[in-house]
């Protein structure tokens, strides 16, 4: 199973909530020492915008795989603008404003948001 495949597995769960953060962070997390239970702790308070709207969990999620392989500010900061750019904004706030009016829910817009930076982290690892 590939990590955008493993990521849209841990979406799919209706047994364990996996929040925005912790979906993008467990797919990196054993190829760089840290197991599956520690990520999940780790990205536990990063969903919701750090649980108050702030910066996107799939975006913090993305960081700390990053950092997590060892990757610079200048990667962390292609990130940022990349999902920036197709996204218009990092924060969980205003992107769910975008839903407003949209018959898209909640759910599916974040799992498209967290499949995005998956793709992005995966990106920025293969340069």
């Amino acid at each position: 199973m590939n990590r955008l495949e493993q990521t849209q597995a841990l979406r799919a769960r209706t047994d364990v909530h996996y929040n925005c953060c912790q979906s993008v962070l467990i797919p990196f997390c054993q190829a760089y020492g840290l197991s599956e239970e520690e990520a999940y702790r780790l990205g536990a308070h990063f969903g919701s915008g750090m649980r108050h709207g702030a910066t996107c969990g799939a975006v913090t999620g993305a960081l700390m795989a990053l950092g997590l392989a060892g990757r610079d500010e200048a990667a962390a900061q292609e990130l940022l603008r990349c999902f920036r750019e197709k996204h218009g904004e990092l924060t969980c706030d205003g992107l769910l404003e975008w839903l407003h009016g949209e018959e898209e829910g909640r759910k599916p817009f974040c799992d498209r948001l967290v499949l995005d930076a998956v793709s992005l982290v995966e990106a920025l690892l293969a340069e």
